[in-house]
């Protein structure tokens, strides 16, 4: 298999966190392909940047072109799964395979509300209250190893609300309609929430599959970040057969 069979790989991050959330997964798969995280708008490094799913797309399109190694295997979990759905309807010759972790779940109708509800919550209250509470909850539910580049990287609690209002009411498995590659849909066997659309996203794809992570919950790169890498890593190899 030649450089050329061997597809890129672009992770994109969930609510709140930035490229550190993929930490683990770079370091165990940057010897076997070209690999880049980015930071979306209104997060990490891009913190001062409006939030819009166009933006967001532009964002992962530079990834891909900065790889220099033709269309990409995107990675999004969580928001950054529907922005990847939203790159595959926007960009679609720069997508070679997506995989869509904890993001396999209609984002309309009446489940939404909570999910409004504490969007508009989060500006009332202090983001170093909120810095806190998700430090402390990282640190003990995970090895420092695995969480440590998102911690230091901080939050985006300011832009969630903009995120989730233009994200929610807009996605369901008809979006899947649009990606033109293969796609493993990806969930944490426990995530029964954003895994609850799994089924749907996949019957609406000709060249789609579900894998679950056993015990793993939303967060299953942190719940279990070797399955999780292994899981895309066998993905992309199995891509770059095809060619």
């Amino acid at each position: 298999m030649t450089t050329a069979d061997v597809p890129p790989i672009v992770f994109v991050h969930g609510t709140r966190f930035s490229a550190g959330q993929w930490s683990s997964q770079l370091a165990a798969l940057r010897d076997d392909f070209p690999v880049a995280a980015v930071d979306l708008p209104g997060h990490g490094v891009r913190s001062d940047e409006p939030w819009s799913l166009k933006a967001a797309t532009d964002v992962i399109g530079a990834a891909v072109e900065s790889l220099g190694t033709g269309p990409a295997l995107v990675v999004g979990h969580s928001l950054g799964g529907y922005a990847s759905l939203e790159f595959a309807r926007r960009r679609p010759q720069q997508l070679r395979g997506l995989v869509l972790a904890g993001a396999s779940a209609s984002t309309r109708g009446a489940w939404t509300v909570p999910y409004r509800w504490a969007a508009g919550l989060v500006p009332h209250v202090s983001a170093q209250r909120l810095t806190r509470w998700n430090d402390r909850l990282l640190r003990r539910l995970y090895p420092p190893e695995v969480v440590a580049a998102t911690i230091r990287s901080g939050y985006a609690f300011h832009t969630l609300p903009a995120a989730w209002d233009e994200v929610l009411g807009r996605f369901d498995a008809g979006a899947m309609r649009h990606v033109a590659a293969p796609v493993l849909i990806l969930n944490g066997e426990k995530d029964t929430v954003f895994r609850a659309g799994e089924l749907d996203f996949a019957r609406a794809h000709p060249d789609a599959r579900v894998e679950l992570i056993p015990r793993a919950r939303h967060l299953a790169n942190f719940d279990a970040p070797d399955a999780f890498t292994d899981a895309v890593r066998r993905f992309a190899w199995q891509i770059s057969a095809r060619r």
